[in-house]
């Protein structure tokens, strides 16, 4: 995969991008990564922004430099991208699809935002969630390493991405390691019983319950096979249960 990362502020990357899956897969070749400062497609450096119209704070990066970076750039299997605030929210779903890609062009707005124009040009626009960040580096950052833990050998075993949270579309179960017992709180028996399909079971009955719980809204966006809808029904009515216990004390 090639990514090329248009931006006012390069040096955000250059320790983000230097260790972890991102790191691996620049090494193994099999994400070739570029930053390009949007300064370098202005007829100046300090012509990459101005006022905006009609009066207001805040400066507009303008339309020129973006679409001269975005034609530079662009081959006929690139997806360009624009982190805004207004655009769809990035799910797992999307980092599912997305890491089968050839090619993207990464956005970073900053200030007040981008020439309106400019999103004519580009293919999509992504948000990372309903809150204001300083600029789009976070954003991208962000686009890249989820992305990135999906490609080749980029983890150690690729089951340590499906058992992520949102991997599946629910979140992950609980993980525990050394010590058995601390204070009190003890590893679960089954998880050093050695009985492998007894805890891939227990996993899978722990994340439905987490998701149940907590965010339960998954639920609805996900077709569940029949072992999960048989632990989700076993798991409704165990909660059922718990409350009413709870109500009568």
């Amino acid at each position: 995969m090639k990514v090329d990362i248009v931006t006012l502020f390069p040096e955000f990357f250059e320790s983000a991008f230097s260790f972890g899956p991102i790191k691996k897969c620049i090494d193994n070749g099999t994400l070739k990564l570029e930053i390009h400062n949007l300064r370098d497609f202005a007829d100046s450096p300090k012509e990459v922004d101005d006022y905006q119209y009609g009066g207001g704070s805040g400066m507009v990066l303008k339309i020129e430099p973006l679409v001269r970076a975005l034609n530079k750039l662009k081959d006929k299997n690139s997806i360009s991208v624009l982190f805004e605030a207004s655009g769809k929210t990035l799910t797992q779903a999307m980092v599912n699809e997305f890491s089968r890609k050839e090619h993207f062009i990464l956005f970073c707005g900053r200030y007040k935002g981008v020439d309106e124009r400019f999103k004519n040009y580009i293919d999509m626009e992504i948000s990372i969630g309903d809150y204001v960040l300083s600029g789009g580096e976070p954003a991208c950052f962000v686009f890249v390493d989820s992305i990135s833990r999906l490609l080749p050998d980029a983890l150690g075993h690729f089951d340590s991405a499906e058992g992520d949270s949102f991997f599946s579309g629910i979140l992950g179960y609980p993980v525990y390691t050394r010590p058995r017992e601390f204070e009190g709180y003890c590893v679960p028996e089954i998880l050093i019983s050695g009985n492998h399909a007894e805890i891939e079971r227990f996993r899978k009955k722990e994340a439905l319950k987490k998701t149940l719980l907590k965010r339960p809204e998954l639920l609805n966006k996900i077709k569940l096979n029949k072992e999960e809808l048989s632990l989700l029904h076993e798991l409704k009515k165990e909660v059922k249960n718990d409350l009413s216990e709870s109500e009568g004390d």
